[in-house]
């Protein structure tokens, strides 16, 4: 019986390693899988539909705890879900206010999620669909002076959650603001608020039948916002047609693909993703695809045309040389580059 049960032992250990060796087979090695697994983890969680925390059930968790327990917790992606507040409900207005950090977790090499605490602490972020918020850091300069760095983030929560809200921030070099908050500790502050210029267009996005996604980085965050109005809301008589190009450096660098891949599938009628790879090593037999760079011909090839009108809208969202080239700075409602030379109208066109 004693070699019977050590012989089942060493074969329960065995098939345990096949499997997880054979999840780890698109990434070059167990740390990359890992964080992987981790952002597929907080995109899930906080877009779940069952994941929620009613004020009583946070009152009574360990703030410290609730990141922990989501990671343990959920394993794959849920159903995309609509949750909508009206603007005007945020609990950021136009005057900044200093909030805590909770946690923060690394996601990837370059990518963090940080949890910050809400004024109201019995309450959600309230934040429509679609508008982000707005952070800001105090530096002192050489002369003393005060220097304000203001950047947008939209919260990867959703409003089911009490009392905090997270952000899904990508360090870049020389970023002021990400290298902040890639050093902050837990009970450091930041300043945040919100302002109706980061209202944008608001769900149900009637009467548009197509949307196409210009995404790179972490501007896949408001995406993810707005494909939860569109394909959590069910039984539209005239639904919405979401094509999304999404560019990343890397496979391993595809924040929340295990979500989009997962609603795309399900979803076939409503909602294609591309992923568009810039610098994936030649080497790599990554095949889910494209690589290089988002074209013209791409962009033509996978949006609706605009000679629809009001019928198609294009979103654009990623660092700063993505609306350069493709819409122009997100600060101007002029309307330049690719998408113009296509024959996109500035009111087709969306900067987040």
């Amino acid at each position: 019986q004693v070699t019977f049960l050590m012989s089942l032992h060493r074969t329960y250990k065995t098939s345990v390693r096949v499997v997880s060796l054979l999840s780890q087979r698109h990434f070059h090695n167990r740390h990359q899988w890992l964080q992987q697994q981790q952002v597929n983890r907080i995109l899930a969680s906080n877009y779940s539909t069952t994941f929620s925390v009613s004020q009583s059930s946070f009152t009574s968790t360990p703030k410290s705890s609730i990141m922990t327990d989501i990671f343990s917790s959920l394993t794959s992606p849920p159903a995309p879900k609509s949750t909508l507040v009206p603007p005007g409900k945020c609990q950021f207005t136009a005057e900044f206010t200093s909030c805590k950090l909770l946690e923060k977790k690394s996601v990837s090499e370059t990518s963090s999620v940080l949890r910050f605490e809400l004024p109201d602490t019995s309450k959600a972020l309230n934040l429509s669909t679609c508008a982000c918020i707005l952070a800001r850091l105090e530096l002192k300069k050489a002369n003393e002076e005060l220097e304000q760095v203001i950047r947008p983030y939209t919260p990867i929560s959703t409003n089911e959650l009490i009392g905090s809200f997270d952000l899904l921030v990508k360090h870049y070099p020389n970023s002021k603001m990400s290298g902040h908050m890639y050093e902050m500790n837990v009970n450091d502050t930041l300043d945040f608020k919100h302002i109706d210029f980061n209202v944008k267009i608001q769900a149900p996005f009637k009467p548009c039948t197509r949307i196409g996604m210009i995404v790179g980085g972490t501007g896949i965050t408001p995406m993810i916002q707005a494909l939860h109005a569109i394909l959590g809301s069910g039984g539209e008589e005239t639904p919405i047609k979401v094509d999304m190009l999404y560019g990343s450096r890397t496979s391993d660098d595809i924040l929340g693909k295990e979500l989009l891949d997962k609603w795309a599938k399900e979803n076939k009628d409503l909602f294609s993703v591309t992923h568009v790879l810039s610098n994936e090593p030649e080497e790599s037999k990554w095949d889910e695809g494209e690589r290089g760079f988002i074209t013209k011909e791409l962009i033509e090839s996978s949006f609706g045309p605009p000679s629809e009108g009001e019928k198609v809208k294009i979103f654009v969202c990623g660092p700063p040389p993505m609306y350069d080239v493709f819409c122009g700075p997100r600060t101007e409602t002029d309307l330049t580059g690719v998408l113009k030379d296509i024959g996109y109208d500035a009111s087709q066109v969306y900067k987040f």
